[in-house]
């Protein structure tokens, strides 16, 4: 490299004259700038991923604050499950300048006009609600106008199922409605939401006439409240709680909605954030490996430097400088890119959401992702740009450069410890869980050192057992693997990662699916009955075993409430920040029930089952284990229930594992027999239908003797299940696509610098006589062993990931598809060898002599 009188004078002046170093790094990369930037390209679509994610969370944070009364409707709600007792009704209806209410309850539907059945969400509505969004419905006069006549909204996805139009009409318990208008969105609403339980809106006044409103109905009530703009409508809130819990209601306000709905979708911009930073972990692996090789390029140049009388120190900084520089065009890259892949994440995820996102520039979030670039491509260039301190001016002789070893240079022990604290702080920022984070940091660890021990096994296995039977090319190519300057940790680790990440993503899809297509089984249920009255339980068992259908199960239920804890109550426990579990478990509804067996997806694993009660002890009771690790309790403590009002003392005397992947009805807890036989109670009966025509007129003849009575058809809800997992699918694919594409990306940087450290060897080979056939052979060889150990590695790696999230998290076996992994496996080692015969091209088209002047 030409140094003038200038860069000599800037040496001698000055150990650290910034502008000369400044200048001599920015006359160095002259001829090495599209070099660098294909270095840093890999980290672009990570930073583009964040930068998005982040754009788009701050977006639907603003978006929450401003569209949070429209999630309400209203300034308050009171809701409770229970029948609203007489004590606390003077105070509802005396709170706010409006008010409305609404029943909520899970239904039966018919429609007349093709004989279709429907389990749905009944809203039975009364009032001016909501005061705040509307109720979007086609025609739009019809969100209002329904509440005046016997009229009702339908859900569009069920008018386009049972393929009704405005004017027709719709059967709810033992009333007939005229369908006013197509309900497209109400507050609160979302795509996945309306799948799942699709919502019809009735006036309130119609309710009693259905017949679906009588004791032991599962009926939600909910109060909506406006109040003027001068009441403090969180600190009323805050005034009526002991009054509302005494009555077991609870109030939400505009904060408290605010508040949840961002926290409900935490996990969602959590998962997105982590599937970005794995993107950009696989862009560093590929900032590290090509400035490593970068420098080993450079080893001449910096020797001539010492020798002018540079200090190594100087060295160093004048590559950090092109590496902060050429980091900073790709992080600015990266951010723009992000910013226009911003307008389309609310398009892909709009289905998840109930506000109307907003597309707008966040500063916040560029500025987040330049440093975050900036960051990254320091700290991950630091580990071989160290080496740059032990570059000597007699490396101007020397014809190899020998790295230092790590165990003889701490500063690179410092490096690596660095890089391990951001990965970990980087990910805690994202989760705010310790536990969390460290699976997750080691995970990461655990992938980085199983692949590089598998590549330096690879490369001492080569080199200990080398084929010497073999041909030439096949020798050549095999050698290529541990011979200087081979590719063989940087091409593993970086497409391992990328091949572990898109198959454990690929693993667990399949696990969720495989879960909910249980039911496909000819043993397994395909049809819950569910609101059987007392009454009515013998003639429906008569009436399904008339129709020659078999009943599978029946099950008593019991709605109740745990009151108390080992002897401690709500109160006690929310004043510990440490049982947040057990707090939760004394807020919500329990539904029980009793027999005197267990059934064949149940086994006692502490304690003694009784399953009936003598009259002489303590109620003893079955826990699941799961619920009873959670609240803290074992054989022997005591729980106090309110069933219906009633007070009831049980002790824990048995301890249960639950199979919930059996398409039964499991519960928390079981009561023996003998204590809640004359509680208020319903039923549930479980049956099997052989096709689709058997369902549906089995499903007619019950909703037209028994209205109260719901249905669930196992067959629907599995489509449904299909249809969501298809979207969220879609979801982990678009935001795994940055992770693909940077791997491939990656692979392509990564095989694109390997093209330098083969050009004097392919050059000699040519030179020697070699023809085209025998480099391409030798090349398609090397590559086609990286490549298949790298793909081989992460797919094994994602099969111990999924198994593990089977066993210990899904709880269900894990039986993987073999040819998928078969496809993934040859396309991804198949690309790696085209990229690597791609490269050479340069080499074979053109005479060695012209070659080495070009590339030399």
């Amino acid at each position: 490299m030409p140094v003038d009188k200038n860069a000599q004078s800037g040496i001698s002046r000055s150990p650290l004259n910034f502008s000369w170093l400044v200048l001599m790094a920015w006359r160095d990369s002259r001829r090495s700038r599209s070099r660098l930037f294909l270095f840093i390209s890999s980290i672009i679509l990570g930073i583009a991923a964040l930068v998005a994610i982040y754009s788009f969370e701050y977006n639907l944070r603003q978006d929450i604050d401003t569209q949070a009364k429209g999630l309400l409707g209203a300034d308050m709600v009171i809701e409770t499950n229970k029948p609203v007792k007489k004590d606390i009704l003077p105070v509802l209806m005396t709170l706010g300048t409006e008010r409305s209410e609404e029943r909520t309850f899970a239904s039966m539907v018919f429609f007349p006009k093709n004989q279709g059945t429907r389990l749905v969400n009944v809203r039975a509505l009364k009032g001016g609600y909501p005061y705040y969004g509307s109720i979007e419905t086609t025609p739009s006069s019809a969100g209002r106008s329904f509440r005046d006549a016997k009229e009702a909204l339908v859900d569009k996805t069920l008018m386009l199922q049972f393929d009704s139009n405005v004017g027709d009409s719709v059967k709810v318990g033992e009333l007939t409605f005229k369908i006013a208008g197509i309900l497209n969105k109400a507050p609160g609403q979302t795509g996945f939401s309306a799948s799942v339980a699709p919502v019809v809106y009735i006036p309130l006044r119609y309710l009693e006439q259905t017949g679906l409103s009588q004791k032991g109905s599962r009926i939600n009530y909910n109060f909506y409240y406006r109040f003027d703009d001068n009441v403090n409508v969180d600190v009323l809130a805050d005034k009526l709680e002991p009054r509302l819990e005494k009555a077991e209601m609870d109030a939400e306000t505009v904060e408290s909605r605010k508040e949840d709905t961002g926290r409900s979708f935490e996990d969602m911009t959590e998962f997105l954030a982590l599937v970005g930073f794995v993107a950009l972990l696989l862009g560093c692996i590929g900032v590290a490996s090509a400035i490593h090789i970068y420098i080993k390029e450079k080893i001449n140049t910096i020797a001539v430097l010492r020798c002018l009388g540079a200090s190594s120190k100087q060295a160093f900084i004048i590559y950090l400088i092109q590496i902060v520089g050429i980091g900073m065009v790709g992080s600015l890259i990266g951010a723009v890119l992000g910013t226009l892949i911003q307008q389309f994440l609310p398009l892909v995820l709009k289905d998840f959401l109930p506000v109307e996102i907003t597309v707008a520039i966040s500063w916040a979030a560029i500025a987040q992702g330049l440093l975050l670039g900036l960051v990254i491509s320091v700290l991950f260039a630091l580990l071989p740009l160290v080496s740059v301190r032990n570059i000597s001016p007699l490396n101007t002789l020397r014809l190899s450069f020998q790295e230092t070893s790590l165990f003889k240079d701490p500063v690179k022990w410092l490096v690596y410890a660095i890089i391990v604290l951001f990965v970990f702080a980087f990910t805690y920022l994202q989760m705010g869980s310790i536990r969390k984070t460290i699976y997750f940091t080691g995970g990461v660890l655990f992938a980085f050192i199983v692949l590089s021990a598998l590549a330096y096994a690879m490369m001492w296995l080569a080199r200990k057992f080398f084929p010497s039977s073999w041909s030439y090319l096949w020798r050549q190519g095999f050698a290529n693997l541990f011979r200087p300057n081979n590719q063989t940790l940087i091409l593993v680790v970086s497409i391992g990662l990328g091949t572990a990440f898109i198959c454990t993503l690929f693993f667990v899809q399949d696990i969720l699916i495989n879960r909910v297509t249980m039911s496909s089984s000819k043993n397994q249920p395909n049809m819950v009955l569910f609101d059987i009255q007392s009454e009515q339980r013998q003639a429906v068992s008569d009436l399904t075993k008339r129709m020659n259908l078999p009943i599978i199960q029946e099950v008593p239920i019991v709605n109740m409430r745990m009151t108390a804890i080992k002897g401690r109550d709500a109160s006690s426990f929310k004043k510990d920040t440490t049982a947040w579990s057990a707090q939760r478990a004394l807020e919500r509804e329990y539904r029980v029930t009793y027999r005197d067996s267990l059934s064949d997806s149940e086994k006692i694993i502490d304690g003694k089952w009784s399953g009936n009660y003598s009259g002489s002890n303590a109620v003893s009771v079955s826990l699941e284990e799961g619920f009873a690790k959670r609240i803290d309790v074992k054989i022997g403590d005591k729980l106090t229930f309110n069933v219906q009002g009633a007070p009831l003392e049980t002790v824990v005397g048995s301890i249960r594992k639950v199979d919930w992947n059996r398409i039964q009805t499991n519960f928390l807890l079981i009561f023996p027999k003998g204590v809640l036989e004359e509680a208020p109670q319903f039923h549930v009966l479980l049956t099997r239908v052989p096709s689709n025509e058997i369902s549906a007129n089995f499903q007619r003849v019950v909703v037209k003797n028994y209205p109260n009575i719901s249905m669930i058809d196992l067959g629907l809800v599995l489509s449904v299940l299909d249809e969501i997992l298809t979207k969220m699918g879609f979801v982990i694919r678009f935001m795994a696509a940055f992770s693909i594409i940077t791997g491939l990306i990656v692979l392509i940087a990564s095989v694109l610098i390997s093209k330098y450290q083969r050009i004097r060897e392919s050059v000699l080979l040519r030179t020697l006589g070699a023809s085209r056939r025998q480099i391409l052979v030798i090349t398609a060889l090397e590559y086609f062993f990286l490549g298949a150990l790298a793909a081989g590695a992460g797919i094994i790696l994602s099969l111990l990931a999924s198994w593990g999230l089977a066993k210990f998290s899904f709880e269900t076996n894990f039986s993987p598809e073999i040819l998928p992994v078969l496809v993934l496996f040859t396309i991804i080692s198949g690309l790696t060898v085209l990229i690597g015969l791609f490269n050479s091209r340069g080499i074979l088209n053109k005479p060695p002599l012209e070659v080495l002047r070009s590339e030399v």
